[in-house]
């Protein structure tokens, strides 16, 4: 069997005293600054080999920032691997600016883990914080490979992301045991349809209520055009993706753990102009969700066609546009009269694809 390796980035509150707040806010603010230090440097030279900046900027980081060793290191690893990302993704030569105090950490130089805390570098010295562990108890069983951490405060919390990464047991097509066809939505964030015939419908209500909320607070706010209103724009926005992913974390989440291993989900491939109509909020990560969760329990996750997905027939195979009454969000069949959810007639006709597609695989191997 096939091995892949997943890589998530976990979220860990850390717990620091007020003497060591002090400490980490003096930490990521030297930095920050080290980081503009050296972008400044990259600009002007557009050097990006680490060697030739370490002559040309290790003692000012020392002396002029007070960064330990270590720190200066990573500063520069920092700033190249920015420029680098600009340049892979197509963005003119431009000035990085490092606007936000954060801080990399590289694992077992600039941040370890003990029995019940992790133990931090800093200007002073290694500290030694607490960390809220409920929830993060998986990832410190020893079968996770650290990263390198980025230490943040936000609203007056300290965190630690840490990329971990894990091998597992790729799925194979053989031994899949169950096939469950998911219709992604707004009045419903999903509804499947499974291997025994049964339909869970996940309500989009509330969502789409909140939804709606954010849009009418973001049209006022992009109305006024105040240096305040922009201000609470960018809050807005981010507080909204905040709460978008965690929607998609739970429905991802809800979904894997309700039909477990050795499963195929079946999605729909949609276009971009579907994903901006339809989904273009939270469909995408929604996908990437469920697809990296789904290799943890040996699962697969397909996206097929969706072309007449909510207007065939189940049952009788009749295809016609006027089987589907979009605003009643129902289907009647205009052969066999078969009458459902339109949303449970997507999944229903997903599933029935993977099941295909299994058969085809497998004819194939």
């Amino acid at each position: 069997m096939k091995i892949i390796n997943i890589t998530i980035t976990a979220k860990i509150k850390i717990l620091p005293t007020i003497e060591q707040v002090s400490l980490l806010q003096k930490t990521v603010r030297a930095y920050r600054n080290g980081c503009n230090f050296v972008s400044e440097i990259v600009f002007h030279t557009k050097q990006l080999k680490q060697a030739a900046l370490h002559r040309a900027t290790y003692t000012e980081l020392r002396s002029g920032f007070a960064l330990r060793s270590q720190m200066a290191q990573s500063v520069m690893k920092t700033v190249i691997a920015k420029y680098k990302t600009n340049k892979n993704i197509g963005y003119g030569w431009s000035l990085v600016r490092f606007r936000k105090p954060e801080y990399d950490l590289l694992w077992n130089r600039d941040y370890s883990i003990m029995k019940d805390c992790f133990s931090v570098n800093t200007l002073q010295g290694r500290i030694k914080v607490p960390f809220i562990q409920k929830g993060m108890e998986k990832y410190f069983d020893g079968s996770w490979v650290f990263g390198t951490a980025k230490l943040i405060c936000k609203h007056k919390k300290w965190l630690l992301l840490i990329p971990m990464t894990k091998y597992f047991e790729q799925a194979s097509y053989k031994n899949i045991r169950q096939v469950v066809g998911i219709d992604f939505g707004q009045n419903f964030l999903a509804t499947t349809y499974d291997s025994r015939g049964k339909t869970t419908f996940f309500s989009g209500r509330q969502a789409k209520h909140k939804r709606a909320q954010y849009k009418r607070l973001l049209k006022q706010l992009q109305m006024k055009k105040t240096p305040s209103a922009r201000q609470r724009l960018r809050e807005i926005r981010e507080r909204e993706n905040r709460w978008i992913t965690d929607v998609n974390h739970c429905v991802s989440k809800a979904l894997v753990s309700k039909y477990g291993k050795n499963t195929l989900f079946v999605i729909e491939e949609l276009n971009c102009a579907q994903k901006e109509v339809c989904y273009g909020w939270y469909f995408e990560q929604l996908r990437q969700m469920l697809e990296y969760k789904a290799r943890m329990k040996q699962s697969k996750v397909i996206a097929v066609e969706p072309k007449y997905t909510s207007q065939t027939c189940p049952k009788c195979g009749h295809t016609e546009r006027a089987n589907r009454n979009k605003k009643q969000h129902m289907f009647i069949c205009k052969t066999c009269q078969y009458t459902s959810n339109d949303d449970r007639i997507a999944a229903m006709n997903l599933q029935q694809n993977g099941i295909e597609y299994i058969v085809a695989v497998t004819a194939l191997a």
